[in-house]
């Protein structure tokens, strides 16, 4: 289980820290709300962009945005520990009240969510607590389900076991097969970016609880 949070996330506009490992259009689409609504209608603001390798579009439309950026390569470090625990501190650097995996392709470790168990928001496409892990899509398609989708929750330290914090459900269609596979999840994606925007700007305007596997948001 993640590290207890406080009692209460109070709300107000919220610091938010974006991982980053690709394109970034989850990143972007918080960007776009952020900039159109305003922080403090929005409840948040990006403060800072982090990356797992350099290069990538994602580290690219946060520059552009002229947000502050950092790169932690695991490669750069002995092992993982030494990588989580500097992906830790660059996280911590920026002081956030939230931090929020955008298509983060590294799975954190134990120092990373000491810190941030609570406060780490991830999505994955798939309705967890079915088809966790790497495959989701695949693993759906294979399975013969007819709806899947995507579920955002708070990471803890298993491997998308979180508190569930929302879910969006996506028909898989007679046309869609393994070799399609790219087409439901470019469906999965349209849900998934607007469920994040909506769920991270909620959580950030009215605080939350969160009570075993429950996540309260007033």
């Amino acid at each position: 289980m993640a590290s207890a949070p406080p009692p209460d996330h109070a709300p107000g506009v919220k610091r938010l820290v974006v991982l980053v490992s690709g394109t970034g259009s989850n990143l972007q689409a918080l960007l776009d709300t952020i900039e159109e609504q305003g922080p403090e209608r929005y409840g948040a603001r990006v403060v800072a962009v982090g990356a797992d390798r350099e290069g990538i579009t994602g580290l690219e439309r946060a520059r552009a945005a002229g947000i502050p950026t950092f790169v932690c390569r695991v490669k750069d470090h002995p092992d993982r520990a030494a990588w989580d625990l500097a992906l830790a501190g660059a996280t911590a650097a920026h002081a956030p009240d939230l931090v929020v995996s955008a298509g983060f392709m590294k799975i954190v470790g134990k120092e990373f969510l000491d810190r941030f168990g609570g406060r780490f928001v991830n999505t994955h496409p798939a309705l967890l607590p079915s088809f966790p892990g790497a495959h989701g899509v695949r693993d759906a398609l294979a399975y013969g389900a007819k709806v899947t989708g995507c579920t955002v929750h708070f990471v803890d330290y298993g491997v998308d076991t979180g508190p569930i914090i929302a879910q969006g459900v996506v028909e898989i269609r007679e046309d869609d097969s393994p070799e399609g596979e790219a087409a439901l999840h470019a469906r999965i994606k349209d849900v998934e970016r607007a469920l994040l925007v909506e769920v991270v700007g909620r959580l950030a305007r009215h605080g939350y609880r969160i009570e075993g596997r429950k996540v309260l948001v007033p």
